[in-house]
């Protein structure tokens, strides 16, 4: 059963909402990330994009309408949050379904070039270290040299001092930003169940879905130590707001 566009509009809407609540600034992240994506690509006619972890698209829609001509992939485990995406971002975007990090999850993505820029936003930390760094190490060998890894995520600072100074300022400039917001993941995931259209993607019994979370405790050295180990050139974070960083590796 597909569900209406008008189901998937509103429910999307409400995914963006709760999702302010976890990334810090995320309409601006967003932002940096597409200027990141524009640059590495801006000589590429027809770029190679994907979003891993994508949720229903979001980023993945605004880095499609950034680049005319481009071919993005939202890349996602759960199935319903794919179908609310094809519902009402439509063929924008080319959906699938794999669980980053499982044996052969590369191979669903069906591509027949090298990619020119794979982003995630607040998805790899459910990855455990060791996932994280064959991760890297295959996104390495899936983009094209000069090509480029976004992550932005939730990434402590070294100091742990100035890790608890960074997440108390990410605290209190959520709540100045998303004071008024009543959605939240776990109010999200409840209303989904209880929506007629949607019940059936919850109710499948399969074995995808949303992942374990692993979970690792990198800080922002770690990240930069596993992608230099894992071939990438050039590694730093580009911008930070409170323990929410952009961090970018180019092959």
């Amino acid at each position: 059963m597909d569900v209406s566009t008008a189901t998937a509009a509103r429910w999307v809407e409400r995914w963006e909402r709760q999702q302010q609540r976890y990334a810090v600034d995320r309409e601006e992240r967003f932002e940096v990330i597409a200027d990141l994506v524009e640059h590495v690509t801006r000589e590429c006619p027809a770029p190679l994009v994907l979003d891993l972890g994508s949720g229903p698209g979001c980023l993945a829609a605004r880095l499609a309408g950034r680049l005319p001509g481009a071919e993005v992939l939202a890349v996602d485990a759960d199935p319903l949050l794919l179908e609310l995406g094809s519902a009402h971002y439509g063929n924008a975007l080319r959906y699938v379904r794999t669980l980053i990090g499982a044996p052969g999850w590369l191979d669903a993505l069906g591509l027949a070039r090298p990619a020119d820029a794979v982003v995630s936003t607040t998805a790899l930390h459910y990855l455990g270290t060791d996932t994280l760094r064959r991760v890297y190490g295959e996104l390495a060998g899936l983009l094209r040299p000069g090509g480029i890894l976004v992550n932005g995520d939730h990434i402590s600072p070294d100091s742990t001092k100035v890790s608890e100074l960074a997440v108390d300022l990410g605290r209190r400039r959520a709540a100045r930003s998303t004071a008024s917001l009543a959605e939240d993941w776990d109010s999200w995931w409840s209303g989904a169940a209880g929506d007629p259209e949607l019940a059936p993607f919850l109710a499948r019994g399969d074995d995808g879905g949303r992942p374990r979370c692993e979970g690792n405790d990198l800080t922002l050295s770690g990240h930069v130590t596993l992608l230099r180990e894992a071939g990438f050139e050039h590694v730093g974070a580009v911008w930070q707001v409170g323990p929410s960083h952009v961090l970018a590796a180019v092959r």
